[in-house]
């Protein structure tokens, strides 16, 4: 047995349970589209002080092409080294753990020997394996690492996955959280059916990573019925690509939509904010162009604050699409009260230094 979840210390524990802003981490490119490590570092700062309870590197926004060009291990290993030497507060750290059986229980031994708490499962690379193939993986994985289970939109390579999937996902022991990502209000309701007919939402956590409602899955109560009775669950936090950027504003959103998740209602401006969010996710994740500029996007906003030299990826095909820099330029004008910019102007020379 790899690490267990029992071993993860308790005060990250608590924050992964509590919820917390975990940014997707960019991959920082020169040029010549290889790794620059002072920008890299810089952006790993950026989220510690914007108060980020967590980063998670090696994911999509990371670029899955890291795999390809001998950066995956680099790039945890950089993540893990510059956080440890920037902060002493607790962070949650995931690695994004992908490919087939072999390869994700390799990446899973290698991101516990790095130190990180629990691994992103991706399961594109199952696409049309059976269901109990599907388990047998996330078990086997399981085995090696604590679980984020992740449901990827179909539309960028993810697999249906039913709420009688999720439940057996979550009678995995050493499942800690799950990241809905499907950008479908039905599937993100077979995530929450699925976590309450295992009985497991006192064990794992819900983060959002539904783009397109971030607001709304943070104020939501969801109810599914157990045996006859409702049972009632929130997301808890943000494991997003979206919060890579103004993540300053992400946490102090966060924190607000948490207070208001307490009370007993939830105020008018809160809810119009899930409409000015998911604008702005529009523009940087192109939704026009189905997501092909998602991660120059994200880029492109850390470019304009002078975190990143260029917006460049490892594919050479990824990039802005057409009309996506006036998208952004709209967002940035209009939510402007929405950006970090100032906190990122006030501290970038520290952060590059």
């Amino acid at each position: 047995m790899g690490l267990h979840r029992s071993a993860i210390p308790e005060a990250v524990r608590r924050l992964l349970a509590e919820g917390t802003v975990i940014p997707a981490h960019p991959l920082a490119l020169g040029a010549d589209r290889r790794l620059d490590h002072r920008r890299q570092r810089a952006l790993t700062r950026y989220y510690i002080d914007a108060g980020a309870g967590g980063l998670a590197v090696g994911v999509h926004t990371t670029q899955f092409e890291i795999r390809d060009v001998g950066l995956y291990e680099p790039v945890l290993a950089g993540a893990m080294e510059d956080a440890r030497a920037w902060t002493d507060r607790p962070l949650v750290m995931i690695a994004g753990v992908c490919g087939g059986t072999e390869q994700a229980v390799r990446e899973a031994r290698l991101a516990v020997s790095l130190g990180y708490q629990a691994g992103l499962l991706s399961l594109a690379a199952l696409r049309g394996a059976t269901p109990e193939a599907v388990i047998a993986h996330c078990q086997r994985v399981a085995e090696e690492i604590p679980l984020v289970g992740f449901y990827l939109q179909p539309a960028v390579g993810g697999l249906p996955l039913d709420a009688g999937f999720w439940a057996r996902f979550c009678a995995i022991d050493n499942v800690v959280a799950i990241k809905a990502a499907p950008f479908n209000r039905y599937r993100t309701l077979d995530v929450v059916r699925g976590l309450v007919a295992a009985g497991a939402e006192e064990r794992i956590t819900l983060y959002t990573g539904n783009d397109d409602h971030i607001v709304l899955d943070l104020l939501t109560p969801f109810v599914a019925m157990r045996e006859g009775v409702p049972v009632t669950v929130r997301f808890r936090g943000g494991l997003l690509g979206h919060w890579s950027v103004w993540t300053r504003q992400a946490v102090q959103l966060l924190a607000r939509l948490q207070a208001a998740a307490r009370g007993s209602a939830v105020p008018a401006e809160l809810l119009a904010l899930d409409a000015r969010v998911t604008d702005c996710n529009a523009a940087f994740f192109d939704v026009a162009h189905d997501f092909h500029g998602c991660i120059a996007g994200c880029h492109e906003v850390l470019r304009r604050q002078g975190l990143l030299e260029g917006i460049w990826c490892l594919n050479p095909e990824e990039g802005l699409s057409p009309g996506q820099a006036a998208l952004i330029d709209r967002v940035c004008r209009e939510h402007a009260d929405l950006s970090d910019d100032a906190f990122v102007a006030e501290n970038r020379e520290r952060w590059l230094s």
